[in-house]
């Protein structure tokens, strides 16, 4: 199989044990940081488009997948599609969120096992009251995998929405201007009590459905919406940290139902 157009590699390239799992990250840095800091034997597979893949294997010798899907749905719904055409049957998503609970803070993780999907593109995979829900097994994995690693832990259902600012209530950004229908969003997800914003997993667990694969999420809490708006970037490092060593042990322990 040649390689595909976005992701860059194909199936042959994927070796003689070809991985079922995928670590799937936004942002490339993260994707090769999970790599280089937890896999071994890694093999990059592409940086098209600034799509980094990688492959390697873990301690318990399991070949796995490391891919960037960018920033976004739309740019994921691509990256998740070529990925299940080379053969992949599970996505963890790995990524950043901001708490909207007083209770969810900066350092901890939030499991998410299913979104309010506020996502034009997942309009385009299924109806918008298709359940945007996260395969069941693979969060009861991740939720094995943080308290084994003693990760403070979360589990609930996000807020996927399709932007960073206008979409979260950002009022401190180029445009302070909120639609009426955005005014005070924060407050009602909040009482709906759904635990974070976010940006992907709703689509993804649409798509996963639909395409007959199983997806979870876990999300670093980077910023504390209840008390401002901006990512506490000297905490990041650290609450991504937990997120990558919760996705990873998952992938180790996963064990097919």
């Amino acid at each position: 199989m040649s390689a595909l157009y976005h992701i860059g590699f194909g199936k042959d390239d994927l070796g003689e044990s070809p991985p079922s799992i995928a670590l799937l990250s936004g942002d490339p840095e993260r994707t090769k940081l999970i790599a280089y800091s937890y896999l071994q034997s890694v093999r990059s597979l592409s940086s098209n488009r600034g799509l980094n893949s990688y492959l390697g294997v873990l301690p318990n010798n399991r070949t796995l997948l490391c891919a960037t899907s960018g920033m976004g749905a739309p740019s994921l719904s691509i990256v998740v599609n070529e990925l299940v055409q080379v053969g992949i049957k599970q996505i963890i998503r790995v990524g950043t969120c901001g708490s909207i609970q007083e209770y969810l803070f900066v350092g901890d993780i939030a499991i998410n096992n299913a979104a309010l999907c506020r996502q034009g593109t997942a309009n385009d995979i299924a109806p918008i009251e298709y359940p945007a829900a996260a395969d069941p097994f693979v969060t009861v994995t991740l939720v094995n995998a943080a308290r084994a690693l003693g990760v403070k832990y979360h589990v609930g259902v996000a807020a996927s929405v399709d932007t960073f600012y206008e979409g979260q209530e950002r009022t401190n950004s180029a445009n302070p201007y909120l639609l009426r229908s955005l005014q005070g969003i924060t407050e009602e997800y909040r009482r709906l009590n759904i635990l974070n914003y976010e940006m992907e997993c709703g689509t993804l667990f649409k798509m996963a459905s639909v395409y007959g694969i199983r997806a979870g999420c876990v999300c670093a809490v980077v910023a504390q919406r209840t008390v401002r708006e901006e990512v506490i970037v000297a905490k990041k490092g650290a609450a991504i940290d937990n997120a990558i060593k919760v996705a990873v042990e998952a992938a180790a322990l996963w064990v097919e139902p």
